[in-house]
């Protein structure tokens, strides 16, 4: 989709190639050659800035372009991890932009946004972990447009001083957002260089900072994960407070990425997202397509109104 002439993955290329099962019916997705996606690669461009639409190759990129809806990808786009999924290219990461939160917020007010996601590489490299470019770009944003609101999907500042998260946090983000991605015993094979609990405390930790902020979590399924594990996975996120949960399928990126151990059939995704409900998240996201910022602008208002209709209820 980029068409910035980069190598990707030179840490993968000497891996054995991975052949997936043929994608089923249900998965089905077009390219981003509508007007509108033209405009926004555009944009991008001209203010040197990365969306994770193109370098995640994210299966949703022609529906959300076309409605003029991207992920901002912000400290680059080079990630200091090697996850087993992550179409991310990996390696050392350039200086960080001083210029990137003005052109993000000019951006914002550019496509005229009433919600944006604004998500990052890995930047081990960096003592904060990123978080004060974090912080830089919501006030930006809010500065210019206020009557957006604001999504954030951070890394997990694994090595990082508390006050890397709290410094994200006073910020105020609408929505602070960070995956799982999958089931802890898969935790060494997909995402080696994490840790299951500390994200999950992380996810905690943001509702003990600011018990009013909306906090989400996502996960893959098809990677070999049991029904038993996702559902573990629901009552540790409830634990930790979290209050929105998307699940999606597994796509490989490439053949040098972890296979697919299957295709989750539609009528499984709707009984994880029945099953969720009942466990009392307000939100759930829960289909083969669905990634962590498709559909973020409608299901932020979703959001909302379930936690009116939560308190009110309560009263």
């Amino acid at each position: 989709m980029s068409d910035r002439p980069i190598i990707r993955h030179p840490e993968k290329a000497r891996k054995p190639d991975n052949p997936s099962p043929r994608k089923p019916d249900w998965i089905r997705v077009k390219a981003p050659v509508s007007s509108e996606a033209a405009e926004v690669r555009k944009l991008m461009r001209s203010k040197n800035l990365f969306t994770v639409c193109e370098e995640a190759a994210c299966p949703n990129i022609g529906e959300c372009w076309k409605r003029r809806h991207a992920t901002f990808m912000i400290l680059g786009d080079i990630c200091t991890r090697a996850c087993a999924f992550c179409n991310v290219r990996t390696g050392k990461p350039g200086a960080v932009d001083a210029a990137e939160p003005d052109n993000l917020a000019l951006s914002v007010e550019q496509m005229e946004l009433k919600h944006v996601v604004i998500t990052s590489v890995d930047r081990d490299d960096l003592a904060d972990g990123g978080a004060e470019q974090f912080y830089q770009c919501i006030t930006k944003v809010r500065a210019r447009r206020p009557e957006c609101s604001v999504e954030v999907l951070t890394p997990d500042f694994r090595g990082r001083p508390d006050s890397a998260l709290a410094r994200v946090v006073e910020a105020r983000p609408d929505v602070f957002n960070h995956n799982l991605e999958t089931v802890p015993r898969l935790y060494t094979s997909i995402r080696p260089g994490a840790r299951y609990f500390h994200s999950l405390q992380l996810l905690a930790r943001v509702k003990e900072l600011d018990p009013t902020l909306f906090t989400k979590s996502g996960i893959m399924v098809g990677l070999g994960e049991t029904k038993d594990e996702v559902l573990q996975v629901m009552d540790d996120m409830r634990s930790a407070g979290v209050d929105f949960m998307t699940i999606g399928q597994y796509l490989q990126p490439t053949l040098k990425h972890v296979a697919v151990d299957r295709f989750v059939t539609p009528e499984e995704f709707e009984d994880y997202a029945r099953i969720a409900k009942s466990k009392g998240f307000l939100m759930v996201a829960s289909t083969p397509l669905t990634r962590s910022s498709h559909h973020a602008d409608r299901d932020f208002e979703v959001l909302r109104e379930a936690r009116r209709a939560a308190h009110a209820a309560a009263e």
